[in-house]
C-alpha cells in the first residue's frame, strides 16, 4: 500500500516567515497480517518560498493581512491550490508566539491546508524542533555521542542537547542577529535591544541609536555574546553577562558535549561567510556575529557538524499521518474524545530509570505557552514484564510529575511502547484520590516533536485510533 501526499509547512518566526511545499511518499511497512503502519519513505521538496521578514503592525501585533497576502502569493507562485494540500504544519515560534494575536493568526492560516498540526512553540520546544530540523538527533545517534545544536535567529539562540539520538536538554539566550539593526546604506543604528543596551551602558561602549556603526566599535560587544554562548555549552564559566542574557534557563545536562551544529538565519552565514562581503546587507549584525562565532571556542574546541538545514531548520515540510490502533491492553476513564494535536513529551530510557517524576516535571516546561498549561502526551518505553512494585513506581512517578496538570483538570495522557498500559493506567487511576481523566495507551513508538490525535473509541470501546503526526524535517 502506497500513497502520495502533498504537504505544506508555514513558519512564522521572530524575524522571518517562509513556506515549503513537499511531496511525501508513505508506505505500509507492516506485514500482511498486522495492523497497518504507514511511514514516510521518501520526501521531495517541491517548492521553497522567498524568506520574508515577519510582518508586524507594532511591537505586539502580527500584521495578519500581510501574512495572508504573502501566503496566497506563494501558493500562486508554486502553482498549488489550497484544496490540493493533504497535510501540513503551522509553526509559530520565538517572539512571534508571544504576540497578542498569535493564536488567531495560526487558526486563520489553518485553512490553507488539510489537517494542520497547529503548534505554538515556546523556547524549549522550539529548540528541540530546530535541533531535529538541523539533523543533530540523527547525527548524535549515528556517532553515539552527545551533541548540541544552537539555532541562532533574529532574537534568540535556542540550544538543544541530543544524547545518542534523544533530546536531553534545552536552553535559550537573548542572542540574535537582529538585536541591533542598522540602515543598510548609511550604517546608522536604528534599534538596540534592551539587554544589549544595558551591557553597552555598563561597559561604556561607543554604540548608540542614531550613530553610525563600525565593525571595530561592535567587536567588544560581539566578544561578550560569543563568551556567553561558550559558557552555555560548558566551554567556560567566566562570562560576566551570561545570567543577564539567559531567556528562561540554561543547559543543565552534565554529560560532556563533544559536537556542535548551528541552524537559524545566522547559521546560513556561519557556514559560508565568503558569500557575504557586505556585512550590513541584511540591516543587522547577523553577519558580524557569525564571523565572531567562527573565531570562538565553539569552533576550536568542539567538532562542528554541518546542519542538514540552517535557516529552514524549524520547519521544512509538513507532517505525515500514521494511523495506529491501540487496544486490548489500554486504559481510559471518562474522556471527551476526540483529542487533537497533543504534543509529545518524550522521555529517554535513562530518564525513566533515574527519576521519572523529575524528568516529567522538567520537560513539561517545554510546553508552556503564554496561555499556560496545555494537554500533552507523555511517551515512555516501559518494561516488557514489570513486577507489581515496578508498575506502582511508574504510576507514582507519572502522577507526581503530572501533578500540576491533574490539579488543573487536564488529562494525564501516557503512551507506552511496551505492553503494559492497562495495568499502568488502572494503577494510576487507583492511586488518584479524586476521579481524574487518565488515558494510557501502548504499542506506539513516538519521538520528540511528534503530535498525536486520539479518536473516539471503536470496536465496542476496546480500541482507540491514534494518529501520529510527525513533522517532516529535512
Amino acid at each position: 500500500m502506497k500513497e502520495e501526499l502533498l504537504s505544506v509547512g508555514i513558519d512564522l518566526g521572530t524575524s522571518t516567515t517562509q513556506l515549503v511545499f513537499s511531496r511525501l511518499l508513505i508506505e505500509n511497512m507492516a506485514s500482511a497480517y498486522s495492523i497497518p503502519r504507514m511511514v514516510i519513505t521518501k520526501k521531495e521538496i517541491q517548492y521553497q518560498s522567498e524568506i520574508y521578514f515577519t510582518p508586524l503592525l507594532d511591537a505586539v501585533t502580527i500584521d495578519f493581512a500581510k501574512v495572508r497576502r504573502l501566503v496566497e502569493q506563494e501558493y500562486a507562485s508554486a502553482g498549488i491550490r489550497k484544496e490540493a494540500i493533504d497535510t501540513g504544519a503551522v509553526i509559530i515560534t520565538g517572539e512571534t508566539a508571544r504576540k497578542e494575536n498569535a493564536r488567531e493568526v495560526v487558526n486563520a492560516l489553518s485553512g490553507f491546508a488539510g489537517d494542520f498540526v497547529v503548534a505554538t512553540a515556546g523556547p524549549d520546544l522550539e529548540s528541540v524542533i530546530s535541533g531535529k530540523g538541523a539533523g543533530m538527533d540523527v547525527y548524535s545517534k549515528k556517532q553515539r555521542l552527545t551533541a548540541v545544536n544552537i539555532d541562532i535567529g533574529g532574537g534568540t539562540s535556542n540550544l538543544a542537547v541530543f544524547s545518542r539520538g534523544e533530546a536531553e536538554d534545552t536552553g535559550c539566550l537573548d542572542i540574535g542577529g537582529r538585536l541591533i539593526r542598522v540602515d543598510k546604506d548609511s550604517h546608522i543604528v536604528t534599534y538596540i535591544a534592551p539587554k544589549l543596551l544595558e551591557i553597552i551602558r555598563k561597559e561604556r561602549f561607543e554604540l548608540a541609536v542614531g550613530a553610525p556603526l563600525s565593525e571595530a566599535a561592535l567587536e567588544p560587544l560581539l566578544q561578550i555574546l560569543t563568551e556567553a554562548l561558550e559558557q552555555s555549552v560548558g566551554l567556560r564559566s567566566d562570562s560576566c553577562y551570561y545570567d543577564l542574557l539567559l531567556t528562561n534557563h540554561g543547559l543543565k545536562h552534565t554529560e560532556k558535549i563533544s559536537a556542535i551544529s548551528f541552524s537559524g538565519g545566522v547559521a546560513s552565514v556561519l557556514y559560508e561567510p565568503e558569500r557575504y562581503p557586505n556585512v550590513f546587507v541584511f540591516g543587522d549584525i547577523g553577519i558580524l556575529l557569525a564571523r565572531a562565532l567562527r573565531k570562538s571556542r565553539l569552533f576550536s574546541c568542539l567538532t562542528v557538524a554541518k546542519s542538514a538545514e540552517t535557516i529552514r531548520a524549524t520547519v521544512v515540510g509538513a507532517g505525515s499521518h500514521t494511523t495506529e490502533l491501540s487496544g486490548s491492553t489500554i486504559t481510559y476513564t471518562d474522556t471527551p474524545f476526540p483529542m487533537k494535536n497533543l504534543p509529545v513529551l518524550k522521555l529517554s530510557s535513562e530518564e525513566e530509570a533515574r527519576d521519572l517524576s523529575e524528568a516529567v516535571r522538567k520537560k513539561l516546561n517545554w510546553f508552556l505557552t503564554e496561555e499556560g498549561l496545555t494537554p500533552v502526551a507523555v511517551s515512555i518505553r516501559g518494561e516488557k514484564n514489570p513486577s507489581f512494585e515496578r508498575v506502582q513506581e511508574y504510576a507514582r512517578g507519572l502522577l507526581d510529575g503530572l501533578g500540576e496538570f491533574l490539579r488543573a483538570a487536564l488529562p494525564a495522557v501516557v503512551v507506552v511502547e511496551e505492553d503494559m498500559a492497562k495495568v499502568l493506567g488502572q494503577t494510576m487511576d487507583f492511586l488518584t484520590p479524586e476521579k481524574k481523566c487518565i488515558i494510557c495507551l501502548d504499542g506506539i513508538r513516538l519521538s520528540a516533536g511528534d503530535y498525536i490525535d486520539i479518536g473516539k473509541p471503536a470496536a465496542a470501546g476496546s480500541v482507540l485510533p491514534v494518529v501520529v503526526k510527525t513533522l517532516a524535517f529535512g
